[in-house]
């Protein structure tokens, strides 16, 4: 098969797709890589990296898409890209299509091949490809609002851990999941007072082992969340629906009730984001005021660490990507079962139960689109 790995145009998203030693695996059996020209140096990879490795670097993006048999990415496809794909063509990257129907629309009429890392789901219920963004996205978040809860960036002035004498700062993460996690582990690591809602049993009972008594365990309802968010400096949004668009669990009356100065990180602003007043930003204009409250929305939170980001995904990517290399799409999906629930629209029908309820769109079973 002949794999193209084009270089990311979303704004400030420096990852890619394929690191060198994917590029090896593939080529060892027989497959052929195209790398376009630097689009790997946002995460310290230079062309001499791939060409020793195997690939062939290519001086533009027109040239990966049209001669690639599948598109290895990170980030969903943008409008300049839309004409570039075309029917059979496997894209293997994030598209959180939820949440971008307008995308969904142009890989049915194209007939694409969408294989979301998203929704590539084991039996066991994991998201194997989702989990290293995740855990990534979940310890920035606190970075990121312990950053904009300084005062000369629009915040309260409050330090997350305090200092003796004073008060700590309160954390509230909306999802004990993959990030919710990751954010608890980063906020009691600063010495913040965190509360973590969620809506499972087994998953609170887990937190309360592991962290013995350093964190609330809520469970999460109406009434539990808008108490914590009210009292909290700091909200993370960590709400996931594998496909789905997330839940609206954050009011706009409950955003009107924190005190002037907190901050929300909302981690779940791919899937549309779990707080009422979120909206997706970028990298360039990251953060915005609503009811006197700081919102932080940026829909590609892991490309900012691109060196760790890039490499966390690729490791967890190419498995997959050398099961479709080596057997072809459907083979491979009718075979792994996980594969199967990653693809989201093939042959111009969409083929993901959640993604086309949440869209709006007919439904077809994998078997019945070819």
């Amino acid at each position: 098969m002949l794999i193209g790995v084009p270089t990311e145009i979303k704004t400030r998203e420096y990852r890619v797709g394929m690191i060198p030693a994917g590029v090896t695996l593939l080529t060892q059996r027989g497959h052929q890589v195209l790398v376009q020209k630097g689009a790997g140096l946002g995460s310290g990879i230079v062309d001499e990296a791939y060409t020793r490795a195997g690939a062939r670097i290519c001086d533009s993006a027109e040239e990966i898409w049209a001669r690639g048999e599948m598109i290895v990415k990170v980030k969903e496809p943008l409008e300049p890209e839309y004409t570039l794909m075309r029917a059979g063509q496997i894209v293997y990257t994030y598209f959180h299509l939820a949440a971008v129907p307008e995308l969904a629309r142009v890989l049915l009429d194209r007939g694409v091949a969408a294989m979301a890392y998203e929704t590539i789901e084991t039996d066991d219920g994991r998201l194997p490809l989702l989990q290293p963004m995740s855990a990534v996205a979940g310890r920035m978040a606190v970075q990121v609002g312990a950053t904009f809860l300084e005062k000369e960036r629009g915040g309260k002035g409050i330090l997350l851990g305090g200092v003796a004498g004073t008060r700590r700062g309160r954390v509230a993460i909306i999802g004990g999941g993959v990030v919710g996690q990751n954010s608890a582990r980063m906020a009691i690591g600063l010495g913040a007072l965190v509360n973590v809602l969620d809506i499972n049993p087994d998953t609170l009972s887990y937190l309360d082992d592991v962290y013995q008594g350093r964190i609330n365990t809520l469970y999460s309802d109406p009434h539990t969340i808008e108490d914590s968010v009210s009292r909290a400096d700091l909200v993370i949004g960590a709400v996931l629906v594998a496909g789905a668009r997330a839940p609206r669990l954050v009011t706009e009356a409950m955003v009107k009730r924190m005190e002037p100065g907190s901050v929300i990180v909302d981690v779940a602003i791919d899937q549309g984001g779990c707080i009422e007043t979120a909206r997706p930003t970028t990298h360039d204009n990251p953060t915005y005021v609503v009811h006197g409250v700081v919102h932080y929305g940026v829909t590609n939170m892991p490309g900012a660490v691109a060196h760790t980001s890039t490499f966390a995904l690729a490791n967890a990517t190419i498995r997959y990507a050398l099961k479709i290399a080596d057997a072809g799409l459907m083979p491979a999906a009718l075979s792994e079962p996980a594969l199967g629930r990653g693809i989201n629209t093939l042959a111009g029908k969409c083929t993901h139960k959640a993604v086309a309820a949440s869209l709006g769109l007919p439904y077809v079973p994998l078997q019945s689109a070819v």
